[in-house]
């Protein structure tokens, strides 16, 4: 992927610098609340790998956020395929994030999750782009309604990679934004 920059940060691929924020984004209890597992340094390790080779691949996906004046990564927002989850509709897009706690707070996860709303529609001529989070996570779900997203109750699901040993972890709500309402919206 090329380098996307927005006011204060930069959107690119995962270098191995990054290795140790990323370890700890996703080991740390306050990040993984609505996620029922935390990573070791070697399950990061690959998962970073398996983020930078699906961007190499196919162009999108969670990319390293980075504060541009500092060069310090601060987490991830991307956008992706869905193909993986066999429980939702094949070719679905979606947004997704994960910072490290001290940057939560400042914007930077809606100031890059609209370069990339702006990449995806305006870009990739895509038609809609998705997200969805545990029901009771309302940083994430209030990071979706400032973008324009739109909840369709309708879609909400028992997500069924979550353990039954996680039932508060379930259930998940699903938020939309249509090409037309993101063009909509930046008038």
């Amino acid at each position: 992927m090329k380098p996307m920059r927005t006011e204060r940060l930069i959107l690119r691929n995962w270098e191995d610098r990054d290795r140790d924020l990323f370890h700890r984004i996703n080991s740390d209890d306050r990040v993984m609340e609505f996620f029922p597992f935390r990573c070791d340094r070697a399950e990061a390790n690959a998962k970073m790998d398996q983020f930078r080779a699906a961007i190499d691949r196919d162009g999108i996906g969670f990319a390293a956020a980075e504060i541009a004046a500092s060069g310090e990564c601060i987490g991830f927002v991307g956008i992706t395929g869905t193909d993986h989850m066999d429980f939702l509709p094949a070719s679905m897009i979606e947004i997704g994030w994960r910072l490290a706690p001290e940057f939560w707070g400042r914007g930077y996860v809606t100031e890059a999750a609209q370069a990339w709303l702006a990449y995806g529609f305006e870009t990739l001529g895509l038609d809609e782009i998705v997200s969805f989070a545990v029901a009771e996570n309302r940083r994430s779900t209030a990071v979706m309604e400032r973008l324009g997203m739109r909840a369709d109750p309708s879609a909400d699901f028992d997500h069924p990679g979550i353990p039954d040993s996680h039932p508060a972890l379930k259930r998940h709500v699903f938020y939309r934004l249509t090409a037309q309402n993101w063009r909509k919206n930046r008038r």
